[in-house]
């Protein structure tokens, strides 16, 4: 019995899924312009990547509420970052209780009017050993998109974050189109993200090599520069967690932040590639000030490009919302949006 009351609601969620944003279902099956899609995704944020709720639902942070809180609060997408590796058996199938809590994220995210950005954010473990985990990375675009080939076109997929490492550009350019290949069979017209190598950084989308023929493609880079002032004292980031009272938002700083976004223009016009700034923010320790500055430079300068953002990240650290205080962390979310 519990198991067939399990498949209804199974049903109903992926039903839920598909029909939440009504029209716009019917569109998928003919695509989106990407260049039109980021202009209408326009500003985001990246949740729920180490939330404890992907473990044990009834322990998450961010709930039901959180999605409308979000709306409400001027954003218009959401970037759920996923660690499918971390959910899957020995042969790769992804575990029940992970996809039942990814299509709560998905229904909750469109029926709050957001687009959703799914991300696969394994990347430390692909960096490592790319050839060993190339089967898990395939049989989660295997798995994720078939079950929402029929979803509303608001849904995009981001095949990998931030490649770096072992994976190099040229395994990288090789990965991408087959994860490409996979998804295509089921979403032929869907917009799907890929970033270049080397975490995502502008300055090597010479080295990203996309099929020319496939143009349901948004291309993504992060942006953390300069790391002595972003990742002041991070404890995962040894190179930086010594420094302190880096303070940002002299002239050549901001100019700075202008140039490297003009390079990666120039490059998207090239390519005629739309960009989203996938990940972007300053960690906790550097004074609120400076962060909320740099915040609100970066934004504003993507902004004039016409590109989409999504900051890194909702909870729990580089944060916009403070969830112990239940409140926005008012600096930060004013710098996003003004």
């Amino acid at each position: 019995m519990r198991r067939s009351i399990d498949r209804v609601l199974h049903g109903a969620a992926i039903l839920a899924v598909v029909c939440t944003t009504g029209a716009s279902v019917a569109h998928a099956a003919n695509g989106v312009d990407p260049f039109k899609q980021v202009k209408q995704m326009k500003r985001g944020v990246n949740i729920l990547g180490y939330d404890p709720l992907w473990k044990n639902f009834k322990e998450g942070r961010f709930r039901e509420r959180h999605f409308k809180l979000i709306k409400k609060g001027g954003f218009q997408t959401v970037r759920i970052n996923l660690h499918g590796f971390d959910h899957m058996d020995s042969t790769g199938k992804l575990d029940e209780s992970f996809l039942h809590t990814l299509d709560w994220a998905v229904q909750n995210a469109l029926s709050n009017k957001l687009y959703v950005i799914l991300d696969l954010h394994n990347y430390t473990d692909f960096a490592k050993d790319p050839v060993g985990y190339r089967p898990k990375f395939l049989a989660f675009w295997r798995q994720i998109a078939p079950r929402y080939k029929d979803a509303s076109n608001h849904v995009l997929f981001e095949i990998l974050n931030e490649p770096n490492g072992e994976l190099t550009p040229q395994l990288w350019n090789e990965y991408l189109r087959e994860a490409l290949a996979i998804i295509r069979e089921t979403n032929p017209t869907r917009n799907v993200i890929i970033g270049p190598p080397f975490w995502n950084t502008f300055d090597h989308l010479k080295e990203l090599d996309l099929p020319k023929e496939d143009r349901h493609i948004i291309v993504t880079i992060h942006y953390y520069l300069p790391m002595s002032f972003t990742h002041q004292g991070a404890l995962w980031a040894p190179e930086w967690v010594h420094f302190s009272g880096v303070r940002w938002g002299t002239e050549a700083e901001r100019r700075k932040v202008v140039e490297d976004f003009g390079q990666a223009q120039e490059w998207a016009k090239a390519n005629h590639r739309p960009i989203l700034l996938g990940e972007f923010g300053a960690y906790d320790k550097g004074d609120m000030e400076s962060r909320a500055a740099y915040t609100a430079h970066v934004v504003r300068t993507a902004e004039s490009l016409g590109w989409a953002w999504t900051y890194w990240q909702f909870d729990p650290d580089f944060i916009v919302f403070d969830m112990e205080r239940d409140q926005w962390v008012k600096p930060i979310w004013k710098a996003l949006i003004p």
